[in-house]
């Protein structure tokens, strides 16, 4: 080997460098697409009132409070495992009753607490983000969150 290297040399190594990592780029960017599509989206009980209940999320911004599976501020509960904690995951009058009574009882007006405000939501939007929280809680979020509390 040269003690020198040559242009054609280092031009060589960095387009065989760059042709490496887009080809491993474009590899992982694969495996991710097909694993969300096939394992972690659990896409046979995504309804129209889940994605109702989604729309409703975005629209009021309630990730600027809270979480779900680590995303968002860390004002508010995380809400991936909120069904399960409230024990309402698999009743879906129960997860209804639930957040509709802890939506109407906002904000609580307890002197030093974070306030929730009152968004007047009706009882479809209710049961489309109880379904909407239902379904998070429901798909495989890789042991997240670490506890139970959230």
């Amino acid at each position: 080997m040269r003690e020198v290297m040559t242009k054609s040399m280092a031009r060589n190594i960095f387009y065989g460098g760059s042709l490496f990592f887009i080809i491993i780029f474009l590899g992982l960017s694969l495996h991710s697409h097909r694993y969300i599509v096939t394992t972690s989206t659990n896409a046979e009980t995504l309804t129209e009132s889940v994605a109702h209940g989604k729309r409703l999320w975005e629209k009021h911004a309630c990730i600027n409070c809270h979480t779900i599976m680590g995303e968002g501020a860390y004002f508010a509960p995380e809400l991936a495992n909120v069904t399960t904690r409230w024990g309402v995951a698999d009743d879906p009058d129960g997860a209804f009753e639930m957040l509709d009574g802890w939506m109407k009882a906002q904000p609580s007006g307890v002197e030093g607490r974070r306030q929730m405000p009152r968004f007047d939501l009706d009882a479809e939007e209710t049961r489309a983000l109880a379904d909407f929280l239902r379904w998070v809680d429901s798909i495989d979020a890789q042991d997240w969150p670490p506890n139970d509390a959230g």
